[in-house]
């Protein structure tokens, strides 16, 4: 089975050498503003110093590893903010870092937990105030100006801002992923469920007539042995019956993709399902009523799961020894109806201890395709199973499998 993959975005499409040489490229392009912004002397152009060049340098160098490692790269900066202080540099020549402070805890907090986001967002906030007050200080000008009080305040909202926006990030992600761990555990579910239900349906049935068959020639083996040469018949070919079944659920299970394509069982092996349970000592009368068609493949696979579980129900528990299945072919629906004259206790408690599943295994199939279904004893005797199939493909033939 051949999977499409879906194509990486562009930045992953790139080898691992070349996002780092991107990344070398970016910090050799901002190398040479951050050193005019904010190591010259703040009235002319030319550098105040090799010192300088190196500080620098050791701003934008760490930046290539910001994606690999923001929590270092976060702490080289702002202890850089301290560096330019202890340098002393004026305010105005700070404040290109404390964006790119910014960004990496917004960064940080997104890829990383809570906790570490808060204490992030509270070293920077902390440092970024500690900054921008000591170059005040240096400078000689009042702290607490109302126009620097305002800026401090501006610094606090950039931090409050980033870390926000992280957790923002952060919980999208989460919630992104719950969301597909759900969807898989629920496409789990449903093809564990699907594939309990395909060797319920098949299994069962022929098992059971494989029982009745074996105990049959088991006592007439010495007194008649020819009919328990036709027992041994009809077990060999309910035993060929199953494996091909279980090849073919094998087949499904190894490339869904061409399984589908393929005949799967439906009403059309509905004659010889009745022939198959006559050999287990029921006699099955079907009767189609209305105008037989051609129906979408989830409702006819469906409809003869239920004609086979139902007879299977017959065989193994209701000691009938005759039933009737009878389609009705509505203009919109298909109406199936299974009775017989046994004694009516088929499986009525299918989740017991003690009973099985082949009652829920119908219920679940109906409901994939929005029908409806009734099970229970008659009034007269016996047993009655009803459904009630939209004539329409609501699900995939997988989905009604």
């Amino acid at each position: 089975m051949r999977e499409q993959t879906p194509r990486p975005p562009l930045m992953q499409r790139l080898t691992p050498g070349a996002r780092t040489a991107l990344a070398w490229c970016a910090v050799a392009a901002c190398l040479p503003l951050l050193y005019a912004v904010t190591l010259t002397d703040g009235e002319s152009p030319l550098p105040v110093g090799a010192a300088h060049a190196g500080f620098a340098a050791a701003m934008a160098v760490p930046l290539v590893w910001a994606r690999r490692r923001p929590c270092a790269v976060l702490a080289v900066l702002l202890a850089g903010l301290l560096a330019a202080i202890a340098l002393a540099q004026p305010a105005e020549r700070i404040w290109p870092l404390l964006p790119v402070t910014d960004l990496l805890v917004c960064f940080i907090t997104a890829g990383h937990t809570r906790r570490i986001g808060l204490v992030t967002a509270g070293a920077t906030l902390a440092v970024q105030q500690a900054a921008w007050h000591g170059a005040l200080l240096i400078q000689g000008l009042r702290v607490f100006a109302p126009g620097f009080v305002a800026l401090s305040v501006l610094l606090g909202l950039g931090v409050v801002v980033a870390w926000t926006a992280g957790t923002a990030l952060r919980q999208r992600r989460e919630y992104g992923q719950a969301l597909r761990a759900q969807a898989e555990l629920q496409a789990v579910t449903a093809d564990r469920l699907r594939i309990a239900r395909e060797l319920h349906d098949m299994v069962a049935h022929s098992i059971g007539v494989i029982a009745i068959q074996a105990g049959a020639g088991a006592r007439v083996i010495d007194s008649r042995p020819d009919q328990a040469r036709d027992a041994l018949g009809a077990i060999e070919d309910a035993s060929r019956q199953t494996l091909r079944g279980l090849r073919d659920l094998l087949g499904v299970l190894r490339d869904p993709v061409a399984a589908v394509s393929e005949p799967l069982s439906g009403l059309a092996d509905l004659d010889r399902l009745a022939e198959t349970t006559a050999t287990a000592g029921v006699r099955v009368d079907v009767v189609r009523r209305g105008n037989p068609r051609g129906l979408p493949p989830a409702v006819d696979r469906c409809a003869f799961r239920i004609v086979q579980e139902s007879l299977t129900n017959v065989v193994r528990h209701s000691g009938a020894h005759h039933c009737q299945v009878v389609l009705d072919y509505a203009s919109d629906e298909l109406n199936i109806a299974i009775t017989d004259d046994g004694h009516g206790d088929t499986t009525a408690a299918p989740t017991s201890a003690g009973g099985g599943f082949g009652i829920a295994g119908m219920r679940e199939r109906v409901a994939l395709l929005d029908g409806s279904l009734s099970a229970g004893p008659r009034p007269e005797g016996g047993f009655r199973v009803t459904a009630t199939l939209p004539d329409r493909a609501r699900t995939t033939p997988a989905e009604a499998r």
